[in-house]
Order: C-alpha cells, then structure tokens, then sequence
C-alpha cells in the first residue's frame, strides 16, 4: 500500500504523522511511504533520516494527497486538505469533528473513509489513541497555569503555584479525573499547589484519593459544588471528554463575575468545544486572552509545542493500527477489529459514528460493508 505523510498545515503544529522509526516499519512490511519534504523537521527528523529507511520524499502536499492510498496526519485535515481527499482514500488523524461541522461536511464530500484517532477504543473501553496527547497536554496544562498567574506574563493573579512558607499555595480546581486531569494533578502536586479534581464517577475519585495518597482533594461534580470551587480558585483546569462528543459547558460566563480577577482557565477541552461557555480557540503565539478580568489559555494542539515528545508518544500508539490498515487494506481491517472500527468517523458520504451525527445534526449511516 502507498502509505502517505504530509506536512502539517495547521498554524503552529510541528509534530508529523510518521516518525523516521514507524516508516521503516510500514517499509519492512513491504509498504511504499511517502513523506512530503520537510514534513518531519519539526521533530527533528530530516529528509534524509527517511530516505535512509526506504521511504521516498515527494516534494509537495498536493502530490502525496494524488499518490496515496492511506494517508496518516497528526491534526485534523485543513480546508484545502479535505479537497485533496478523494474516494478511495483512508486518512488516519485526530479528527474532533463534534466541534467542527465545516470539517466533518467536507469530508463527507469527499467519499474517503476517514479514521479518528480519538475515538478508538482497547479491550477495557478506553481511548488509546487519545491517551498519550491527553498525558502531554494533562501535564502542559500546569506548566501553562504556572506562567499564565505571574504578573508580568498576562495579568494574572501574581501567585506562585506552591506558594513559600507562610503563604499559601495556588488553589487548582481540576475538572475531570480522566487521563488529562490526572497527568494535570500530578504536575500541579508536583508544584505543591493546593489540588481539588472533580468528577461524576465515583470509583474514579476512590481511585485517584489511593493513588495520591491524600494528596489531592476529591469532589463529587454537581454544579453547585463546582460554582463554589470555581469562585474560590486560583487556577481551573476543563478536562472533560465524552468520547466523540462536544464538552459539556461546567464553567458559565455568569461564573466569571465570581472569580478572582486574574484567576486562570486552561481549557483542554477546546478541541471538542471546549468546557467553559467563554472559551474559544487561540494558538501557541498567541495563548491567551481575557474576558472578564479572568485569563482564558484555549490553545487547540498544546501538544503541538512538544512536537517531539507527542509525535513519538503518539507513534508507539498508532503505529500497530497503521500497520492493520496497510497490511490488511481498510475494510479488512475494520471488520477484523471491533476497536479500529469504532474509530470510523466517515465513510460513503455519510458520518458514521452517531455521537458526532447527532452533535452536528447530520445524517448517520453505518457503512453496508462494516460488521
């Protein structure tokens, strides 16, 4: 199979869809990558680091988009990549189309079968695709906390996030115990700050009060209780997925009168909508921006700043389903695999996972030749 690697087009997005080390194993397989040039420089890996595992260099997008057959991104494909696809395509990316009616209508468009990485599915029900960029982005999450409440930054509150003896630490409110929230926690304990996570499942919160041994606070999510934090805190920290879906709103724009002015929201959430009613994408360059006296951090690929780090995390995870997906061809693939199946998002026209159907209020149709 012709295997394909575009550069990413996203502003600011450095990571790339292939490392140099999963193409010489797609290339072992018997596979023909295709890199476009300078695609992996921004985790180091130049042309000739591909070249020299059998992978050829094509000198544009718009040709590898015209030879391959599958086609492997990080991001969610651009407005001109969509164009590109065509029907007997597969890409394989991030895709977060809940949030993205515009994306998800053009790839219905296009005819090609369109594979998300967030919403594949292991033998215990959890997104492993999804896991690796929501550890990095969990503990990118804190770092961008700390900075964002130093005064001279952006405004905020002037409070170090452990605090100095006699002074109390930053208070961090973080909204879901998932993967993200915990990696976030982990790093804001790291930082001695004073750490609540709230969450709707109970056995999640018994778990996470063992693993810290007491040194996180844990809080049943109701919205009365997360009013109260929220109006308490220095920092709060939106991690709350509901796989394929758009964030629920936890953190309402009448919320923000209540808060300390200079307090910090980081949204994790932004790439399904985000979790707080005020949020709305920024980038790297440009990280923050303030609304009510309250600093807003949304930025839609924070992994992208580590492009390293995320695309080789996220390279030991994808690269078994890509090679699924080469060897096999996509419709074996899928039906051999109940978990790569449920990462079908777009298929014939139709949107074919019925969450994200649902969100957009577009037509949902399981594929005739899908188990």
């Amino acid at each position: 199979m012709i295997v394909g690697v575009p550069k990413e087009i996203k502003v600011e997005e450095y990571r790339v869809g292939l490392t140099p080390e999963a193409a010489a194993e797609l290339v072992r397989h018997g596979h023909d990558v295709i890199v476009e040039t300078n695609a992996g420089v921004g985790i180091e890996a130049s042309d000739d680091d591909y070249l020299a595992v059998g992978a050829r260099i094509i000198p544009t997008a718009e040709a590898v988009f015209e030879q391959a057959e599958l086609i492997v991104k990080v991001k969610e494909p651009q407005a001109v990549e969509c164009a590109r696809l065509k029907p007997h395509q597969t890409l394989f990316t991030y895709l977060h189309l809940a949030a993205d009616k515009p994306q998800a209508e053009a790839l219905m468009k296009s005819g090609a079968t369109c594979i998300a990485y967030e919403t594949v599915t292991d033998k215990q029900g959890r997104l492993p695709l999804l896991m690796p960029m929501s550890q990095v982005a969990g503990r990118m999450a804190t770092q961008a906390a700390a900075t964002a409440l130093q005064r001279s930054e952006h405004g905020g509150r002037g409070t170090l996030m452990g605090g100095v003896p006699g002074v109390r630490p930053a208070k961090v409110i973080i909204l879901g115990g998932g993967v993200s929230g915990t990696h976030a926690a982990e790093m804001a304990i790291g930082m001695r700050a004073d750490v609540t996570v709230f969450d709707r499942y109970m056995p999640r919160l018994a778990e996470l009060d063992v693993q810290f041994a007491g040194a996180l606070k844990t809080a049943y999510s109701l919205p009365s209780y997360i009013e109260k934090a929220v109006a308490e805190a220095d920092v709060v920290i939106g991690a709350v997925l509901i796989p394929g879906a758009s964030a629920p709103k936890l953190v309402t724009k009448a919320m923000l009168k209540t808060m300390k002015p200079g307090a910090v929201l980081i949204d994790i959430a932004i790439d399904q909508g985000g979790c707080f009613e005020t949020s709305r994408p920024t980038t790297h360059q440009n990280p923050i921006f303030v609304e009510d006296g309250i600093l807003h951090y949304c930025v839609a690929n924070m992994p992208g700043a580590v492009p390293r780090t995320s695309t080789y995390a996220l390279n030991n995870m994808t690269l078994p389903f890509t090679l699924a997906l080469a060897n096999k061809g996509t419709k074996q693939a899928l039906n051999d695999d109940t978990h790569l199946a449920e990462g079908l998002n777009v298929a014939d026209n139709f949107i074919t996972y019925e969450t994200v159907a649902n969100d957009l209020n577009l037509p949902y149709k399981k594929p005739d030749w899908l188990n």
